[in-house]
């Protein structure tokens, strides 16, 4: 699984990283920051959440 992020479409809501914060955060400058983008197995199911719940669908995985 990878996990990356269309910046053309991301608002930095923090959706993703209130639900997965060992894989996404915010940076100092607001924007979306993807700290393993290749999960680990024990986060795999929390990422999927967070792609399913970004709002403005940004978010993307590749299996």
């Amino acid at each position: 699984m990878e996990v990356s992020v269309d910046r053309s479409l991301c608002e930095a809501n923090e959706v993703c990283v209130a639900i997965a914060p060992a894989v996404f955060e915010l940076d100092e400058d607001e924007e979306l920051r993807i700290i393993q983008p290749n999960p680990p197995a024990e986060e795999v199911e929390r990422v999927s959440q967070a792609v399913a719940s970004c709002p403005k669908n940004a978010l993307l995985i590749r299996e």
